[in-house]
């Protein structure tokens, strides 16, 4: 019933900025967070940052404060993740996901309900 697409992702150099987006059908809860997560080879998945409805509340990675920002459009039921000054160790896919009834202080994987398939940032030195 909640489907989750990313798009935006790919090649950038280090420096750089990129914008990934999460496109959102089929919610029906009033309340809920969205989170980004990213997992690279060998590393565990990452929580990146978050923000919840209807608060508007963010949260984030401590990797990535200060460089990325989390924002929604709510007449779209898009949310997305702008990423400036881009580094190789942000290489990694990165996936939104979605908790009915959560907030933006939900940062573990396993908090969130809905999820989906990623989309590949690559930074190059």
């Amino acid at each position: 019933q909640v489907r989750l697409v990313e798009s935006g992702g790919g090649l950038v150099q280090a420096g750089g900025s990129l914008r990934v987006s999460c496109e959102v059908s089929g919610r029906t809860f009033s309340s809920y967070a969205m989170g980004w997560f990213r997992r690279a080879p060998g590393k565990e998945r990452e929580f990146v940052a978050a923000i919840s409805w209807p608060s508007g509340r963010t949260n984030y990675g401590d990797s990535v404060k200060g460089r990325f920002t989390i924002s929604r459009d709510n007449a779209k039921n898009t949310v997305y993740l702008q990423m400036n000054t881009l580094k190789p160790e942000d290489t990694a896919v990165y996936s939104c996901a979605a908790k009915p009834l959560g907030t933006a202080s939900a940062i573990r994987p396993y908090e969130y309900n809905y999820w989906g398939p990623g989309t590949q940032v690559t930074v190059s030195s």
